[in-house]
């Protein structure tokens, strides 16, 4: 499935876009199940509230690689940067909020400044994918917290400060001055798609329900060797975005 051009234009100006209902009812249910597995054979403590990870390698024929391929999300994903190409991810995130946890972000961050990868490079990438595994239709209720827009100051910023200085940057974030943040809503099956420098974070939640999310870090194809370059230009990877805005 392709995203139209209002959803393009969407992730472009506001560096997220969610895609309603682009994950069919039994591929939910199959990563619920791997999830319940995760859980069973690696249970988080007891009196544990607020985030618990996972980190599993993902493999063509396993359950969480079928929800992202078969579904069309990673085709929806990839029409961001058509004609370009993603490399299928080779790892997912399991992200659970476990409630009650009453808590407020105190800022954004960027993912993969800490630790970086092994060679030292910054862990970027080109996008966030994530799948609402569990409803998340009113605020509290373990949503993702983003600041709109922040992808492109946080470019602004590194083309005076340099593509290094994200290393460098406070609490994992450049210093740029913020606009309000707002809590993401959406319902199982729903996709979130997020540009790689908008800044985000955990919320808190005050459901009665453990928020799960399973998250992909997608890469276009290349992208370790000009990482430098995105972090100047946003939009350097996204050419379908580009031209809906009218840059291509």
């Amino acid at each position: 499935m392709s995203m139209d051009v209002a959803g393009l234009r969407e992730f472009g100006y506001r560096g997220l876009v969610v895609v309603p209902d682009a994950i069919g009812s039994h591929l939910i249910e199959l990563a619920n199940a791997e999830i319940d597995r995760l859980i069973e054979e690696h249970p988080s403590p007891p009196d544990r509230r607020g985030n618990h990870f996972y980190w599993p390698r993902l493999r063509s024929d396993d359950a969480l690689a079928k929800v992202l391929f078969e579904s069309g999300a990673f085709a929806t994903a990839q029409s961001l940067l058509a004609p370009g190409t993603l490399d299928a991810p080779t790892q997912a995130q399991v992200s659970l909020i476990i409630p009650p946890y009453d808590h407020r972000p105190g800022g954004p961050h960027i993912d993969g400044t800490t630790p970086p990868e092994p060679d030292g490079r910054p862990g970027t990438f080109t996008m966030l994918a994530g799948i609402m595994l569990t409803d998340q239709s009113s605020r509290d209720m373990g949503n993702l917290w983003i600041w709109p827009r922040t992808h492109l100051q946080s470019g602004a910023y590194f083309r005076e400060h340099g593509a290094d200085a994200l290393m460098a940057t406070r609490g994992g974030y450049p210093l740029v001055e913020l606009p309000q943040p707002t809590q993401v809503m959406g319902r199982a099956g729903d996709l979130l798609l997020a540009h790689y420098m908008l800044g985000h974070n955990i919320g808190g939640n005050t459901s009665a329900v453990t928020r799960r999310m399973l998250y992909f870090r997608l890469m276009r194809r290349g992208h370790r060797a000009r990482w430098r370059e995105c972090l100047l230009d946003p939009m350097l990877e996204f050419d379908a975005v580009r031209a809906a805005m009218g840059e291509g």
